[in-house]
């Protein structure tokens, strides 16, 4: 029996295609390793906090207008009481960290009950049955005079 003249077996592929496809899937690789890299913080040591404002006068003054605001917006109505205390907490801890340069709105109470900054976590215990208590709510003027009062005492 003689075999079909007319049929040919597939052709193999050229090799140049296989190295394209891996220089191809490590250009990707090294993208995405690339921006990665660019794209992360570089760790610092305890050393690195930022440097404090020094302008405190001003900074006080801002804040302590800032919660006077939002007092005023909770006393209109135009802002719910829960969301005023929890802007008046927020308020704080960025005044915190403005002040001091350490990170207080990402912190818990307890991070800042361990920080050297008891005024701050004293402030921010007054505060936390406002933000999450059950209702009734603790009156928002008297939240807004606790941070007040922690705004104007800090030295």
């Amino acid at each position: 029996m003689q075999v079909d003249p007319g049929f040919h077996g597939p052709l193999p592929y050229s090799p140049v295609w296989l190295w394209a496809g891996l220089g191809l899937l490590l250009l990707v690789a090294a993208w995405y390793i690339f921006v990665f890299t660019s794209t992360r913080e570089p760790r610092g040591n305890s050393a690195d906090v930022a440097v404090p404002l020094t302008d405190l006068p001003a900074l006080k003054a801002a804040y302590l207008q800032r919660i006077s605001d939002v007092e005023h917006n909770a006393a209109a109505g135009s802002l719910a009481a829960r969301a005023a205390h929890q802007e008046i907490s927020l308020l704080l801890r960025q005044f915190v960290r403005e002040a001091t340069g350490v990170d207080a709105p990402r912190m818990t109470h307890a991070d800042l009950a361990e920080h050297p900054l008891p005024s701050a976590a004293a402030a921010i215990s007054a505060l936390y049955p406002g933000e999450f208590g059950p209702e009734p709510l603790p009156a928002v003027a008297a939240s807004a005079a606790t941070a007040r009062e922690a705004v104007r005492s800090w030295s």
